[in-house]
């Protein structure tokens, strides 16, 4: 399989990724579940996160909006995670020319689980939190809307969880790769994966086969490359997504709801 690193939906920015093991555990132990088609463990304002408590982990923020949501200045910021990351608090990891952060250790994880569980009964616990919201403010465009060739939004990072969950396809810091078992099931849908595979094969102007793009919403990836683009391709054939003149938004059609939700698992609407 070909294979490429990530890019991110809009701008190259340096990117900030908070390890989720702290939340996962709170998440679990108050019985929250998650909606396959927003954001998981949040509340109100589709997009918005909550400084520290209401990060998944797989959310990338940049220094501006990490900063925004602390109330502190971008230089302040980097200076914190410097300090961090000097401590052992945090750990680094580049790809290309973002920097992602993320938790150094689970211990670190328990660690911040006791101070925000301090912090919920205490003075701290009055204090509003600013939620961050990233991406367009366009709810039609948070919901889904189309990345270059291929789809974005809740939508598409719903439908790239499915599959990743179902074994389909990897997605990982390092790209993408469709499985065997994801192959058979995208033809089923009428995927064109040999047009696909013929667009990754050209030389000098060919595209990666199957890569993650970071979601300009939702922070997380969504499918994008040649595969991608085949999929896309293939939603608007069936009928199950239609564009909405004059925006990048889409909307996901009545047919479309039940080919997605059968295919996919994922409420579509």
């Amino acid at each position: 399989m070909l294979r490429s690193r990530p890019k991110l939906e809009t701008r190259g920015r340096a990117m900030l990724a908070v390890d989720s093991a702290a939340q996962r555990s709170r998440t679990r132990r108050h019985g929250q579940h998650h909606s396959p088609c927003g954001n998981r463990g949040t509340r109100g304002r589709p997009g918005t996160r909550e400084h520290a408590g209401g990060a998944d982990g797989r959310t990338r923020l940049d220094r501006t909006e990490l900063a925004r949501t602390a109330s502190v200045a971008p230089q302040t910021a980097s200076g914190h995670l410097a300090r961090l990351t000097a401590a052992g608090l945090l750990a680094v990891e580049r790809q290309g020319r973002h920097r992602y952060h993320r938790l150094a250790s689970p211990g670190v994880a328990r660690m911040l689980e006791g101070i925000m569980a301090v912090a919920e009964v205490g003075p701290a616990a009055d204090r509003v939190r600013r939620p961050v919201v990233v991406g367009p403010r366009d709810l039609a465009m948070r919901a889904a809307r189309t990345c270059y060739d291929h789809l974005a939004g809740r939508l598409a990072v719903a439908m790239a969880d499915a599959m990743v969950e179902q074994g389909h396809i990897e997605l990982s810091a390092d790209g993408g790769a469709v499985t065997p078992d994801g192959a058979a099931f995208l033809r089923s849908l009428g995927v064109d994966l040999h047009a696909a595979e013929g667009r990754a094969a050209k030389r000098g102007g060919g595209r990666v086969f199957c890569r993650p793009c970071l979601d300009w919403s939702e922070r997380r990836p969504h499918v994008a490359g040649a595969v991608g683009a085949a999929l896309c391709e293939c939603c608007f054939t069936l009928g199950w997504v239609r564009r909405i003149e004059g925006t990048r938004a889409v909307t996901v059609t009545p047919k479309g709801q039940r080919g997605i939700k059968q295919s996919f698992g994922v409420e579509a609407g």
